[in-house]
């Protein structure tokens, strides 16, 4: 089933349905655009996109289930960011909030900057200013990704995160920041849903870093590259990143162990401070 002929059977799925298009869009989380643009083939229909439309319609799981093997078929789907871009980086933050919301777990590896979910306000100031938004738009985007640290404090959900130490000693903010930044991963790992594990400098590896990644409920992965976001559905593929995760799990440290790293690092910081 190609994306005209999934599209269609949308639309025929709703129009049995009796419901109106803006009804079914605001049930799947999307504008009543979007969801047109998805009838007709206009625009992809992703697998989250899919679930969504087939939840707000109320189709049986016989009949979700057919309709999202279809949907998997195109398991790999990559958007560019200067798509996201165009129409504003807080609405993707909001559509992140959406899926962290209707989540169970996470599970995040990060090798290159501090989680999202974990970051300071400064901290997420200072990653989304380098991405030359206009003051107005990284206002809104910023607001929108603190808005979304709110499902942390969810002691409802499962939530995993791995980094690599090189993270935690990455200067994006002079040392005062950086330390209050830690200062932050320290408090929200001793939350009992929270799991903070950090792969040390002076551990042996059997793995590679490579590029971060989230994983929700074990079935969608997330995927940021330079230029695209990709998100990964396949079993076979996202089972690729299970495994990579739990290796890294394995050999990072977790705990007081990891409390205790993360304090000398801040330390450090506040040392640098003293000497700036």
């Amino acid at each position: 089933m190609n994306r005209t002929d999934l599209g269609a059977a949308l639309r025929a799925l709703r129009e049995a349905s009796d419901k109106e298009a803006k009804t079914v869009a605001r049930g799947a989380l999307m504008s009543p655009s979007k969801l047109s643009k998805i009838e007709t083939g206009k625009a992809p229909a992703g697998v989250v996109d899919v679930e969504r439309i087939l939840t707000a319609i109320g189709v049986s799981e016989e009949v979700k289930a057919k309709y999202m093997a279809a949907a998997r078929a195109a398991a790999t789907e990559a958007t560019a960011w200067r798509l996201f871009r165009r129409l504003g980086y807080h609405r993707k933050q909001q559509q992140i909030r959406a899926l962290d919301e209707s989540m169970r777990s996470l599970k995040l590896f990060q090798p290159s900057l501090i989680p999202g979910l974990l970051q300071t306000p400064e901290y997420v100031r200072a990653v989304l200013a380098r991405k030359n938004l206009g003051e107005e738009s990284l206002a809104r985007t910023i607001s929108a990704r603190l808005e979304r640290q709110q499902v942390v404090y969810d002691s409802g959900k499962r939530l995993q995160f791995i980094v690599t130490e090189s993270v935690l000693r990455w200067r994006l903010l002079p040392p005062p920041m950086m330390a209050g930044q830690l200062d932050r991963i320290v408090s929200l790992s001793r939350l009992p849903n929270v799991d903070i594990r950090v792969v040390a400098l002076d551990v042996d590896q059997l793995d590679i870093p490579g590029h971060s990644f989230v994983i929700r409920d074990d079935r969608i992965v997330t995927v940021e590259t330079i230029h695209a976001e990709i998100v990964v559905t396949d079993p076979g593929d996202v089972a690729v990143y299970l495994q990579k995760f739990e290796g890294f799990s394995r050999t990072a440290v977790s705990g007081d162990a990891m409390r205790s790293l993360v304090e000398g690092i801040r330390d450090d910081f506040l040392r640098q401070q003293e000497t700036d």
